[in-house]
């Protein structure tokens, strides 16, 4: 990607290195291993590591100049999101509410309780941040995921659930998720609405690229994008876990459904193209 001259965002919190209560250290590819192998067992991760967490301090140490030029990356890309978000909703006569975006290390108090590095980046809707633990993109690269835009991609999929936020979109899942129908039908709608966020990554990315400004798609990015939505499919992390791959159990979707959808917006740049729950 081109980035180094795109404006950064200053809708950015740095704590990364900040002690939260008394945490458990833990290499970046372990903690998503046991995250994804006690999430497929149908169990809460962010648990697990917090009464793990209640036995050992939490070790910090200041940040390399690697990982503080990914920080400034992810500003960058938090920058173009706005703009790009700020443009779709001006253009249906509203006005786009921009995120904080959170970056720490390890463990991390939202308004959604303590979280775990484990659980990979995630948005919290009742304080409306998206937080990332700059570890999961090494583990992302790990397991297929390598690339400046396959990080891109993974900040534009929780900017994407903000914007789900922002349209009541998330309310009204889980307010369907919450009437008492079956977990197979709980999953499925999660299975859209994280579908959606794949394809309003794919629409800010779409609108980066063509504004022609200082953040850009190069040659081989797209690819690196699809590639790294592909690493994160339900299927393949269970088959990774040592599962068959059973699809009522998905919550985020198969490989080829996160590519799919990334590339749809990809291509179109449409809101309107994302709708995955008039789809089904």
């Amino acid at each position: 990607m081109r980035w180094k001259k795109g404006r950064r965002s200053t809708n950015v919190e740095d704590r990364r290195g900040q002690r939260v209560g008394r945490g458990v250290k833990m290499g970046g590819g372990l903690t998503v291993v046991i995250a994804v192998a006690v999430l497929l067992l149908g169990g809460d991760p962010t648990t697990l590591l917090q009464l793990a967490g209640e036995s050992a301090p939490t070790q910090t140490r200041p940040p390399t100049a690697a990982e503080n030029e990914t920080a400034d990356f992810v500003r960058v890309v938090l920058g173009s999101t706005e703009d790009a978000w700020g443009e779709i909703f001006a253009s249906a006569g509203q006005t786009y509410r921009e995120p904080t975006l959170v970056l720490f290390t390890d463990m991390v108090q939202s308004a959604c309780g303590m979280n775990s590095a484990a659980t990979g980046p995630f948005y919290c809707p009742p304080d409306e941040k998206l937080y990332v633990d700059l570890g999961f993109f090494r583990e992302l690269e790990r397991i297929g995921g390598a690339g400046d835009f396959a990080q891109a991609y993974v900040i534009g999929h929780e900017v994407g659930h903000h914007v789900q936020n922002l349209t009541g979109t998330s309310a009204a899942v889980r307010q369907a998720q919450a009437r008492g129908g079956s977990q197979a039908e709980a999953n499925r709608l999660s299975v859209l609405l994280e579908l959606q966020a794949d394809c309003y990554a794919g629409v800010w990315a779409h609108l980066m690229n063509r504004s022609g400004g200082e953040t850009s798609l190069q040659s081989g990015d797209v690819e690196e994008g699809l590639r790294a939505a592909a690493a994160i499919g339900d299927d393949r992390l269970m088959r990774s876990a040592g599962r068959a791959a059973n699809p009522e159990s998905f919550t985020h979707g198969s490989s080829e459904q996160r590519a799919s959808w990334l590339r749809r917006g990809l291509d179109t740049g449409s809101v309107e193209a994302c709708d995955t729950f008039a789809r089904q």
